[in-house]
């Protein structure tokens, strides 16, 4: 019996809301002082009531359903079924003194998609405080305290917070001077993003082959496609592992070229017990839904160079000036993050070594039963600390990946290939010049498995793996 499916009559209902959003179930059993179960609230219910005008301070047994489906425990599975509908899928399982020992939920047609955000600390508390504080735009304090705490985590002295992962590249981009006719080397294997801002930017994008062992930028690569215009390296610690970041701010140094680091797959990962956006002179996460910290959209840039994050607080707010208001010296973006993004931010770093370790416990369940000689992880290289973000295979190539992901979608797992080169795609085919079959190599037998924060169904995810064996 799960101790988080429980909730007193005499609670608020913002503690019910805790305990739902905690066991993700989306119910709650109301119990009394005795222990004896009284009734059941859904998260509907709680919607309802406050759309109501009823406060969450208002108790529990002002909106418990005494009208709800329950089990006696020893009774037969097709018993239980029977007590189930297309509304009632989550049943109380009581002992003869009405106490609460289990409950039956019937499933059918899983579904395990990619990811999904787990909420389950004190994220619903910090953005309740933010909300009832009425700062929900782009001020409040726990913007501050989100860039302050994850710079900190990423080994940087500040963090500018922005709106998604998106335009923290092309902030750092404009941030940093790069513009019309400037070439800003990209790999081939990564999402569009990369590539996006560099255009945005009015810069030129060269894009370069990924080594075989790390899936990461290859610097051999990199320096071959420094000309005269070159101005920039983005290099992006793809699904959780470290760059080379030796070789790459080596060869930045000698040409004199600016690095802004990729780290929104990569958040806590490390090159040499260094983390990951401390290296170049901009670092840039996302914080979208299916990111090791969430706050639904959102981004930071991370930096160690004052005027730079002094440069990036003006053109994110629309070029203001920060000493006269609504003066503007500069043409800048509206790239702000609000209070309620960072508080859930904040409450999301608070776990963040959790979050690590349960999503690497869900990398060994998969190890241990995917056959190793068909299935090759992601690789623990020396000098780099990847994380998990998502559990990351390549495919033998006698398994055909898009027939095995059609299967798992057959069994409900919603698994997802690697990225597309860059290169194969006409919008981007023109910044190719140089042939990079590695990438192409990856993108064809690459897969990701559902890897989620928390260890919600990964036994149930690893039946199906073994039943399709």
């Amino acid at each position: 019996m799960k101790n988080n499916m429980l909730c007193k009559k005499n609670d608020t209902l913002l503690g019910a809301m805790k305990v739902i959003n905690d066991n993700a179930m989306g119910i709650v059993f109301v119990v009394d002082e005795e222990d004896k179960l009284c009734g059941i609230v859904t998260d509907g219910d709680i919607r309802r009531a406050l759309l109501g005008d009823v406060g969450l301070d208002e108790r529990v047994e002002a909106i418990v359903s005494k009208e709800f489906t329950y089990a006696y425990e020893g009774e037969s599975l097709d018993v239980l079924m029977g007590k189930t509908s297309h509304k009632v899928k989550i049943i109380p399982i009581v002992n003869k003194g009405f106490e609460v020992v289990d409950f039956f939920e019937y499933k059918q047609n899983v579904y395990f998609p990619v990811a999904i955000p787990n909420l389950g600390g004190n994220e619903f508390k910090y953005l309740t405080e933010a909300f009832m504080s009425t700062w929900i735009s782009s001020s409040g304090k726990y913007i501050g305290m989100f860039e302050k705490s994850f710079s900190e985590y990423s080994d940087c002295e500040y963090g500018v917070a922005v709106s998604n992962g998106t335009v923290a590249l092309h902030l750092a981009l404009v941030a940093l001077g790069i513009g019309e006719g400037d070439e800003v080397i990209v790999p081939d294997l990564t999402f569009a993003a990369t590539i996006n801002t560099v255009l945005h930017a009015n810069a030129v994008p060269v894009i370069v082959d990924v080594e075989v062992e790390s899936w990461c930028i290859d610097p051999k690569t990199v320096e071959r496609a420094i000309t005269p215009k070159t101005k920039a390296i983005i290099p992006v610690h793809l699904y959780g592992q470290a760059c080379d970041m030796d070789r790459i701010m080596e060869i930045a140094r000698k040409h004199s070229l600016k690095v802004i680091e990729d780290c929104a797959e990569a958040h806590g990962a490390m090159f040499k017990d260094k983390k990951v956006g401390s290296f170049g002179d901009i670092g840039c996460f996302s914080f979208f839904g299916n990111k090791v910290i969430t706050t639904g959209e959102g981004g930071m840039c991370v930096t160690n160079d004052p005027e730079l994050e002094a440069r990036m607080r003006v053109l994110k707010d629309h070029g203001m000036s920060k000493t006269k208001r609504y003066w503007h010296d500069i043409v800048g973006y509206n790239y702000r993050m609000t209070n309620l993004q960072a508080a859930i931010g904040v409450a999301q770093l608070e776990r963040v070594e959790e979050i690590h370790k349960n999503r690497k416990l869900y990398e060994a369940s998969y190890k241990e039963v995917l056959d190793n000689s068909i299935f090759s992880f992601q690789k623990d290289l020396p000098d780099r600390k990847r994380i998990t973000w998502l559990v990351s295979v390549l495919l033998d190539e006698s398994l055909n990946r898009d027939d095995y992901m059609a299967k798992l979608k057959e069994n409900g797992i919603d698994a997802r290939p690697f990225f597309y080169p860059l290169s194969d795609m006409e919008v981007y085919k023109p910044y190719c010049r140089f042939e990079t079959p590695v990438t192409k190599m990856l993108s064809k037998q690459g897969l990701n498995l559902p890897t989620y924060e928390s260890l919600k169904s990964i036994e149930e995810i690893k039946n199906v793996l073994l039943a399709m064996k």
